[in-house]
């Protein structure tokens, strides 16, 4: 479905069209009509298969397979237009639409992809437009496939590791891996997204040139318009000629990058290029989830059991008979549904109908969670994930000029808690299912659907919504696979809404974590000898892992992955500082709570293990901790310039006692493929107290180095909500569990900052060359340690457990 720029500013979708809806389910096939990878570039063919090349210098596309692989052409023309590729189609008037193959939850990357390609292509802004791409191998992520390699070839991970490689391509496009996640988009995108451009804007310029009779490569497009000298030409009026030509191979891209220089655009400038999902946000136009309306549909509501193995026992369906504009009552194994002619009435009926259920294995609980951990904390079986150098013999070894610490972090398990209740629509007719739902994951929701509904996997149509937030929750297919189930049985289409009481029971928390750190320093106490990190806590990316690429139920893929060590699940855990000795350890807690990734994932619960850790062994060696950190930085020039930077901004004044001052610091790489790596560095200071039993921020300071930025004002927006999401994590957004349940289901429950809450926020952006790195998961790390080394500062006390303040003072 295409959305114009009036469209989204009114807030109106148009209908799918039958063409639309055949491209969501384009896949194998040897047909004639179809676009075979590796072959000779061609209008028709033009990136089709390219997705995620991202190909330095403008090839296009790599023959990686002994044979070609064929997909069918993922876009369909509309009257009066042209499909050029895989990511841009063009009206009769010259207006472009480019295909987005991301679940937009807020981050703006619908206005990165668009941007890109209007950069390149020489496009007016005012007449670029967005659409969902469908589900299509052609938009499969191989750098995302070779991240998660140790989830899907855990045996021979390390072969698999290179997106560039034919496993991690193989992989990607025979899932197909089209997940937003890892923040993996400009890395996996941007050089196919400009590719794809490039070669639209050589067969306009042909044309042109043609008309002109002079030679394309003289030409340039701008403001949607192909100029030479004094002469100039719409893209409307080239189209049909240009139809005609092909694009050169490799197309001919601009030189430089798209990017905009953060001394160009201080806060509060007026953006270049504006979000294109703002104005219709703004006024409450835009169009979820659960704005989906469809004739004869009707509404559900549902009720989970407890967390953990828990199924249905019993329900008095007659109690709901009563009520007002029930159309039905479904039931499964671990849900009950009612679907009247509106939510609140299908709601009632649940209610009404008081589901009991019974454990079927075990089931969530705070105190056997928290036994668990100290278990395997204690007597659990150790397994090296990662290390540089063997930092045992030198931790155990006794002498007077050594000074060793040891410590233990814990981490309680954190809710999602987005603004928008999982929400899906489904329409089960003709033998086909149709789904309107927000999700990262729209392979994982058709193989869902098509399950539940009894239908083929290729009869399953997904129109991606966009999400109110998400927070890697929007990866779980349930709410998809029970609308349609649901749809199935009454006969009708059904749109289910979780409540927020659902959305807390059922929603699968951040892992919860309990670590221990030992360290050593050097005879001088100015640098770190030797460090250990164990993490106990349940293989939560297999488990994750198990759910989204192996269609493991939630109970199945908790009891699947027990015991198993998980390298992504330890991801961070390595220190960054130049210690000659360190390792990390992964010791497998089976915990009675299944777990799920969360915004920044193991890197939240490491840098906030670690950088609290590095305080404390800086103040044992009576060292002020910037230039503790310095010290151990060489080789990292753009880790230091950032802590450099910060303490500028925040007038650091040492950490001295009663300062209220705290500091800390983390990098995330992301391997790119032919041996590069695209890092980001960030370092947090802030200024902190304790009041009235509470934390009270007074401000964040921040200095971060996410290379090249494409669009200053995403940027900016994605590191402030970061900052906000990790004040969230430092002094709430936990609960406990009581059988089962949460403890803190609604969100006045969870402890999130409000408005008043929300301290001053300072952040500045290192200009820099390098490639572009997502700042979305990086800007939320480092806030917790910052906070807790501000609170030492202030109070002398250290709190070595998330939330902090959680055990009281």
């Amino acid at each position: 479905m295409r959305v114009t720029r009036r469209q989204r500013a009114k807030g109106r979708r148009p209908k799918p069209s039958p063409r639309s809806r055949a491209a969501c389910c384009a896949g194998w096939t040897g047909r004639a009509d179809r676009v075979a990878l590796g072959g000779r570039l061609t209008r028709r063919g033009l990136l089709v298969g390219s997705a995620g090349a991202a190909v330095a210098g403008g090839g296009l596309l790599l023959a990686f397979s002994l044979v070609p692989r064929h997909y069918a052409t993922p876009l369909r023309a509309g009257d009066g237009e042209h499909v050029f590729d895989a990511f841009i189609r063009m009206a009769a008037d010259g207006a472009v639409s480019v295909a987005v193959p991301f679940c937009e939850m807020g981050q703006g990357i619908t206005t990165l992809v668009a941007q890109i390609v209007a950069w390149e292509l020489g496009a007016d802004w005012r007449r670029v437009g967005v659409e969902p791409a469908p589900v299509s191998p052609v938009y499969a992520d191989p750098v995302l496939a070779a991240h998660w390699a140790p989830l899907w070839m855990p045996l021979g991970a390390g072969l698999a590791q290179n997106p560039d490689g034919i496993l991690a391509r193989l992989k990607a496009e025979r899932e197909p891996m089209m997940i937003t996640a890892d923040g993996t988009a400009l890395a996996a995108f941007e050089q196919p997204l400009r590719a794809a451009a490039a070669g639209v804007r050589a067969m306009l310029a042909k044309a042109a040139a043609a008309e002109w009779n002079v030679g394309w490569e003289e030409c340039e497009a701008r403001d949607h318009f192909v100029i030479h000298g004094g002469k100039r030409l719409a893209f409307a009026a080239l189209l049909q000629k240009a139809l005609a030509y092909d694009p050169p191979d490799p197309p001919v891209q601009r030189a430089g990058a798209p990017a905009e220089r953060p001394r160009d655009f201080p806060e509060g400038a007026r953006a270049r290029y504006p979000r294109l999902d703002l104005p219709a946000k703004a006024d409450g136009s835009f169009v979820f989830a659960g704005d989906v309306r469809l004739p004869g549909m009707g509404f559900a509501a549902i009720a989970h059991g407890p967390q953990g193995n828990s199924v249905l026992s019993s329900h008095d369906k007659d109690a709901a008979a009563g009520v007002r504009g029930l159309v039905g009552v479904v039931h499964a194994k671990r849900w009950l549904a009612a679907v009247a002619t509106t939510w609140h009435a299908a709601n009632k009926a649940v209610k009404a109908m008081e589901p009991r259920f019974r454990a079927a294995g075990p089931i969530a609980d705070s105190a056997a969670i928290d036994q668990a951990l100290n278990t395997a904390l204690q007597k659990g079986n150790p397994v090296r994930v990662a290390a540089d150098g063997d930092p045992d013999a030198l931790l155990e070894k006794a002498g007077p000029v050594k000074l060793g610490l040891t410590a233990r972090y814990d981490v309680e398990p954190a809710l999602h808690a987005p603004l928008e209740t999982a929400t899906a629509t489904a329409r089960l007719r003709d033998g086909k299912l149709e789904l309107w739902v927000a999700t990262q994951a729209p392979e994982r929701v058709r193989r869902a659907g098509a399950l539940a509904a009894g239908v083929a996997r290729a009869d399953v149509i997904v129109y991606p919504m966009h999400a109110g937030g998400s927070f890697d929750a929007r990866l779980d297919s349930r709410v998809a696979a029970e609308a349609a189930s649901i749809a199935r049985q009454v006969g009708r289409p059904v749109q289910l809404v979780w409540s927020r009481w659902q959305e807390s029971l059922a929603g699968l928390p951040r892992t919860p974590v309990s670590a221990e750190l030992a360290g050593s320093l050097s005879p001088d106490k100015q640098h770190i000898l030797g460090w250990r990190a164990r993490l106990a806590l349940p293989p939560t990316a297999i488990e994750s892992g198990l759910r989204l690429l192996h269609d493991r139920g939630v109970p199945e893929a908790l009891k699947a992955s027990e015991g198993r060590a998980d390298p992504l699940a330890c991801e961070g855990a390595l220190p960054f500082y130049g210690i000659p000795e360190k390792a990390v350890d992964h010791i497998a807690a089976s915990l009675p709570l299944p777990t799920a990734r969360y915004r920044g994932n193991a890197h939240g619960y490491a840098a906030f293990c670690n950088e609290s850790f590095v305080d404390e062994l800086a103040h044992a060696g009576g060292q002020e901790p910037l230039a503790f950190r310095m010290g151990m930085l060489g080789g990292q020039p753009r880790l230091a310039a950032c802590l450099s930077g910060v303490a500028r901004m925040a007038m650091w004044g040492g950490g001295a006692d009663a300062s209220g001052q705290g500091i800390a610091c983390h990098r995330m790489d992301l391997p790119t493929g032919k041996g590069q790596v695209r890092s980001g560095f960030i370092a947090v200071v802030a200024t902190a107290r304790q009041d009235e039993g509470a934390v009270r921020v007074d401000r964040l300071s921040v200095f971060c180095d996410i290379g090249r930025i494409v669009n200053m004002d995403i940027a900016r927006q994605q590191v402030e909500g970061g900052l906000v999401f990790g004040l969230a994590q430092a002094i709430g957004g936990s609960t406990a569990y009581a059988g089962g349940l949460p403890v803190s289901g609604r969100l006045a429950q969870l402890g999130l900052p409000v408005l008043a809450d929300c301290p001053k926020v300072d952040v500045a952006f290192a200009e820099s060359s390098e490639e572009p790195f997502d700042p979305g998961e990086l800007a939320v790390v480092a806030v917790a340690p910052a906070i807790a080394n501000a609170l030492f500062s202030a109070t002398g006390l250290r709190f070595r457990r998330l939330p902090l303040l959680s055990e009281g003072l």
